[in-house]
């Protein structure tokens, strides 16, 4: 097996935040033969710009979950924990992948902060993973419980007739509870209520700054 080098984690972790930042389109969640035309019908101007919006910053918490779980995964002390982050941001990148398909659709574009969403995100995993494993693993779970809020927040704000955006929240908010569950499951340390409370007030500077760039 190939032991790699202090430089090939950084070439590893900068083709990575690459990816993230400029996303590479992909496909979106299968529609179980419902076509693209029969979800995304009725959409009138002002309804098209909510979900181009609720979109954006859906895509900006994708894209700092990716440096979260890139950051946690450079300073993982087991091998499994480092694996397990790993996993978890490639699951992430379809969620990206998704959002990014969406905002094309609805003729809009991703936060013009991306940038500082990723790097920010990886400089707070990346500080978490520092503290232990325990600890990281209890941050991923900490963080996707406010994920699952804020997705049940933008499900409710979305246009009733936006099924596909819906669809596709759905199926992120199903993929993020399976996150929370398996870190759990890996042994956790509970996060204390100053930075829970410190990680929900840094969250809604991201998404309201993306709401509106």
């Amino acid at each position: 097996m190939r032991n790699y080098s202090t430089l090939d984690h950084f070439l590893s972790h900068s083709e990575s935040g690459i990816r993230a930042i400029f996303a590479v389109l992909g496909m979106g969640p299968d529609t179980d033969s419902n076509d693209n035309a029969a979800l995304d019908t009725g959409l009138h101007a002002h309804d098209k710009k909510i979900s181009a919006r609720l979109m954006r910053v859906n895509h900006a918490g994708e894209v700092a979950a990716q440096g979260l779980y890139h950051g946690q995964a450079s300073t993982a002390q087991q091998n499994n924990v480092k694996q397990h982050m790993q996993q978890c941001a490639k699951e992430e990148q379809a969620h990206l992948d998704w959002c990014e398909k969406r905002l094309t659709e609805l003729d809009d574009h991703p936060s013009t902060l991306t940038p500082v969403w990723y790097l920010g995100s990886y400089a707070i995993g990346a500080t978490a993973g520092l503290l232990g494993d325990e600890w990281s693993l209890g941050f991923v779970s900490e963080t996707e419980k406010q994920v699952i809020r804020h997705l049940d927040k933008h499900l409710d704000r979305l246009p009733k007739n936006d099924n596909k955006s819906r669809e596709i929240l759905l199926r992120i908010r199903e993929d993020e509870a399976k996150h929370d569950e398996n870190a759990r499951d890996a042994g956790v340390h509970e996060m204390p209520r100053p930075v829970r409370h410190a990680m929900q007030a840094i969250s809604k500077i991201m998404t309201k700054t993306a709401y509106w760039a």
